[in-house]
């Protein structure tokens, strides 16, 4: 099981808060961006780089 902490809150995109960063195991990810995403809430994976995250409701973090 992933043990996932979170940095200070910057804002909140669809009631979900989004936060500067993410530890993730032994990993840190920065806030980088709102994803696109289909209407029914499907974001594509393909807009994603290498070492970047989506993260639920669309937000996408990059690997510090």
């Amino acid at each position: 099981m992933s043990k996932r902490s979170f940095g200070e809150p910057i804002g909140s995109h669809l009631g979900k808060t989004i936060y500067n960063s993410i530890q993730d195991e032994n990993v840190t990810y920065i806030y980088d961006r709102i994803a696109q995403c289909e209407p029914d809430g499907a974001c594509p994976l393909d807009q994603l780089s290498k070492n970047e995250l989506l993260i639920e409701p669309g937000l996408i973090y990059k690997q510090a």
